[in-house]
């Protein structure tokens, strides 16, 4: 798919992080943005910065995100790409001692479900809805309706102590990309999944220097934190390329998260 001005995107989670990024790289290109997310002053002051569109939106209810399309696509038209950064995590254990009292805990399942019904639902509950809007859209040359992106996480694959729902969150994400692939095959929409390693994202930015620096060097190379822009440069490869779908694409300079 061409980047240019007469395409439109959405971008949720879009006023920060990875999200941010993405929706920078593609007002770059000449994309009409839609930003998607909670945080409204951060929100619209990206979208004032590229010309963009800031809908507040919360993924895990359907008349919000029906809103949101509402109002992206007056401003800017039907969407041809959309990009799922909205996510979030926690760390609790299953079942633990606390060692000072020995009280046994266990992880909540209302806890659990928020971060399954942000990071999993919520996903595909944008992944249909948009989906449906590009059906509307006319093919362009080869056949093309639409591009879909998501996040998952390298603890998808190898999730650590306390990752419990994220990792079920994110694996979910990867387990439906190549099936979200096939649906939209005959309408030519495509669905790949981006698995981000450690990334010097807002999660980590409240982190001591030296505290990021030592994560970094976990790396096996480059020795550092990822750059939001090199998340952003995976997004807009899988967008382009025509052949690039249902695949799930670990974005981690080669580490394997240890148990903690």
């Amino acid at each position: 798919m061409d980047l240019n001005a007469s395409v439109a995107a959405v971008v949720t989670g879009g006023a920060s992080g990875l999200g941010e990024a993405t929706a920078r790289a593609l007002a770059q290109q000449g994309v009409r943005v839609a930003i998607f997310d909670m945080q409204k002053y951060k929100g619209e002051r990206v979208a004032a910065e590229i010309g963009g569109t800031f809908c507040e939106v919360n993924v895990t209810t359907d008349e919000s995100v029906e809103a949101g399309l509402r109002r992206a696509r007056e401003a800017h038209g039907q969407e041809r790409i959309l990009v799922n950064c909205a996510g979030t995590g926690n760390a609790i254990k299953t079942a633990s001692r606390d060692r000072k009292t020995a009280e046994i805990r266990y992880f909540k399942a209302k806890e659990f479900d928020r971060i399954i019904q942000i990071n999993l639902v919520g996903t595909f509950r944008c992944i249909a809805m948009s989906a449906a809007g590009m059906l509307s859209l006319e093919p362009l040359s080869g056949g093309e309706r639409g591009a879909i992106v998501n996040t998952a996480s390298v603890a998808a694959q190898d999730g650590q102590v306390g990752q419990a729902a994220y990792s079920a969150s994110k694996g979910g994400v990867n387990a439906l990309t190549l099936v979200v692939a096939r649906d939209l095959a005959q309408e030519g929409i495509r669905c790949n999944t981006i698995m981000p390693g450690l990334f010097n994202t807002p999660l980590l930015q409240g982190m001591p220097d030296q505290i990021k620096q030592a994560l970094g060097a976990q790396v096996p190379f480059p020795p550092r934190l990822g750059n939001p822009s090199e998340y952003a440069s995976l997004a807009l490869e899988m967008i382009r390329n025509p052949y690039f779908n249902g695949e799930c694409v670990r974005l981690d300079g080669s580490i394997r998260m240890a148990p903690r």
